[in-house]
């Protein structure tokens, strides 16, 4: 259902609100076609194996990031995910300036806090907001993430994009970029939040030229951890 939403306007109010909270974040493909309900069963369990090994006491908020609601894919999986947990969730979404469309069309089915992209650029930015000691992020990197971010991710869609010319294939979409920064940066900034972060992949076969595939940049930069990762492992190939 539509939830009165809780617009968290200032660096101050997001870190006060989201440092109680441990953040998940589930990265899968738009056009997946698999039974959601399935899919996000799988990820309940591994979730739930991840989080008794990693003594992860806080509750649970999911983070999404404004993709619109269809039948089937990852925003289908992700509402599955949050009612199955009984989790609240949080919307990130891109600055009008970026994309007009993408607040619009964000799904906000059970959504209690909402927020934009360019509040979690200024908090990586900032290293005098962080709310506690991050011994996970040094302060060099931290200072120059948001850089370091952009640049990893154009070397990366420059290889990716070298790569399918090769193969005689036109180049990635030309928001490839910007949709791959919203989704590492908010892993990080969130990691910088609560000092804790769970990205759980919703398939085992990740696109090579999905913006899935940029998980890579952050986990290659030390900003996310492999522990942080949860993985997806199905009894059967397809879910079906």
């Amino acid at each position: 259902m539509i939830m009165p939403v809780t617009i968290l306007q200032s660096i101050v109010s997001i870190q006060s609100t989201l440092s109680s909270f441990h953040p998940l974040l589930i990265e899968g493909h738009s056009r997946d076609s698999r039974d959601p309900s399935i899919v996000a069963d799988r990820i309940i369990f591994n979730l739930k194996r991840s989080w008794n090994e990693r003594n992860v006491t806080k509750p649970v908020i999911l983070i999404t990031q404004g993709d619109p609601l269809t039948e089937r894919g990852i925003s289908a999986i992700t509402r599955n995910v949050a009612d199955g947990l009984k989790i609240k969730r949080c919307l990130i979404c891109l600055d009008e300036d970026i994309d007009q469309e993408h607040s619009i069309l964000a799904d906000r089915h059970d959504v209690s806090y909402e927020l934009k992209y360019s509040q979690l650029v200024n908090i990586i930015n900032d290293e005098g907001n962080s709310s506690k000691e991050d011994t996970t992020i040094c302060t060099d990197i931290r200072n120059k993430a948001i850089q370091k971010l952009t640049n990893e991710i154009e070397r990366k869609l420059h290889y990716k994009n070298m790569k399918r010319k090769s193969l005689n294939q036109d180049p990635m979409p030309s928001w490839t970029r910007q949709y791959a920064l919203l989704q590492e940066v908010t892993k990080v900034a969130m990691k910088q939040i609560s000092g804790e972060v769970t990205i759980a992949h919703a398939t085992g076969d990740i696109a090579e030229f999905s913006v899935t595939s940029f998980y890579e940049v952050g986990l290659e930069m030390g900003l996310i951890g492999e522990n942080d990762m949860v993985n997806y492992h199905s009894d059967s190939d397809n879910d079906e």
